[in-house]
């Protein structure tokens, strides 16, 4: 299964991980690296949880074009 993820800087400097796809699935690291490993660990759990309580396991996600 192939997910996007977002990356932030947080204001302590920690960089955080989240799946949009699955809501409320975030993870953070000291670097994008460890961030991306975590974000695949809480991933990995979420998509369990979801499966073992009969939820659906992702949300839909578009791609849309604003103009600015």
């Amino acid at each position: 299964m192939k997910l996007i993820v977002t990356l932030e800087r947080d204001e302590t400097g920690m960089i955080v991980a989240e799946c949009p796809a699955i809501p409320g699935c975030i993870s953070q690291g000291r670097t994008e690296e460890e961030a991306l490993a975590n974000i695949r660990e809480a991933i990995q759990a979420c998509v369990e949880a979801h499966l073992a309580n009969g939820m659906p396991v992702t949300v839909a996600t578009r791609e849309v074009e604003v103009a600015v």
